[in-house]
């Protein structure tokens, strides 16, 4: 009889123990949020499903939500937009495919009178990221190399995993379903295979960015984009520029940047009425070398931005350029030291750049601060009347 009712038991433990790891794999909790259009009056829920089913976001001022969005596509890659009908309120949300589902999650959307922008290289190499939370900053933008590789997390020659942002999406899950994430091309974000000896006979990169093309919803094709906040006004820009001396090798990383290329004709429209707004225009290549490309063709239309962020050193830094403010931030700031010859401020510093735009004043304020949030270099831009 003893041995029954042991055997009993053990058939509980065992049937609960499997109840709740049965529960566990059926929660989502790989979420991350971005804008997938040109103006911020509505935002995009992103998710993993373990099992390809239906995407159905739940969304309301509370956690009883009341406002349902869905699509019947069976995926496990999830793209959902919402809109939003309020500025600056708190938004709860979950999501669900099939029998899984996300616990209540709450981001707020855009303010009106004040927008705080972190913007920083080199995701893959972070370390204590907190001093960036507490800034309250109401997105993200990265400058370049959100992962270290594709080839690190899906094998050699595979352009299309996405496992390496599932990795950094599951780093940092708190963040990402709470403040929207607006990332920028580096060259490890597309490296399929080892850069080995010079110009191998297969390509090391996927200079489509296919995988990260897929795994982000952003505006336009998704290498590049413009997102524009018309309450402030500002205009932020991301271009697909990294390592350009190898393009047409096995090395090429990015699209191609001629004057006749899509990229350059659109960039150039972008800045068309640069004037009356303030522009923030994202990298990921050295800015002294994307000042001279193309007989400097980019330098002149690149000038005309407020500021020009760059992922491309391991440093801090601003330079100073004809009439244009040139930045490199990076989450590891301890690396080879490539100075700006126009470089006003320079420092082998982890940091990220906060953008603070303030309406009623019209301006704008970009402090490098270290991972501590220490301020260590500051400018304030004023906004320039048509």
């Amino acid at each position: 009889m003893k041995n029954i009712y042991s055997f009993l038991l053990f058939a509980l433990i065992s049937f609960c123990a499997f109840s709740v790891y049965s529960a566990e794999q059926q929660k989502i909790t790989k979420i991350w949020l971005t804008f997938g259009s040109n103006t911020a009056d509505r935002i995009t829920v992103n998710w993993i499903s373990n099992e390809p089913g239906d995407s159905v976001v739940q969304y309301g001022p509370s956690d009883q939500y009341g406002k349902t969005v869905r699509t019947d596509e069976k995926v496990r890659l999830h793209h959902v937009e919402i809109p939003l009908d309020q500025r600056g309120a708190a938004w709860h949300y979950c999501v669900s495919t099939g029998k899984e589902r996300s616990d209540d999650a709450v981001f707020t959307s855009l303010p009106t009178e004040e927008l705080r922008v972190a913007v920083f290289g080199d995701w893959h190499c972070a370390g204590d990221i907190s001093a960036i939370v507490k800034d309250k900053v109401h997105f993200i933008m990265s400058a370049g190399d959100n992962i270290p590789s594709l080839r690190q997390f899906g094998g050699e020659g595979n352009r299309e995993t996405t496992k390496g942002y599932e990795y950094l999406i599951g780093n940092y899950p708190d963040l990402f379903r709470s403040i929207p994430f607006m990332p920028v091309l580096g060259n490890h974000d597309r490296e399929i295979r080892d850069r080995g000896k010079r110009y191998p006979p297969l390509p090391s990169y996927d200079p489509d960015a296919y995988a990260f093309c897929q795994f982000f919803r952003l505006p336009d094709p998704g290498w590049r984009w413009s997102l524009d906040i018309p309450e402030f006004p500002v205009r932020f820009i991301a271009l697909d520029l990294n390592h350009v001396y190898d393009f047409g090798t096995t090395w090429q990383t990015c699209h191609p940047f001629d004057a006749d290329s899509d990229q350059y004709r659109w960039y150039r429209d972008q800045m068309k009425d640069a004037e009356g707004r303030f522009t923030i225009t994202v990298q990921n290549e050295r800015s002294s070398s994307v000042r001279d490309l193309c007989k400097g063709i980019w330098g002149k239309e690149m000038k005309k931005s407020t500021i020009c962020v760059s992922g491309f050193g391991y440093f801090a830094e601003r330079a100073e350029h004809e009439g244009g403010t040139w930045y490199n931030i990076s989450l590891h700031g301890k690396g080879a030291r490539y100075p700006d010859p126009y470089s006003q401020f320079f420092q082998s510093r982890d940091s990220y750049l906060l953008i603070t735009l303030k309406r009623a004043e019209g301006t704008l304020s970009a402090e490098i601060k270290d991972l501590d949030g220490i301020c260590i270099d500051r400018k304030v831009f004023s906004l320039k009347k048509k």
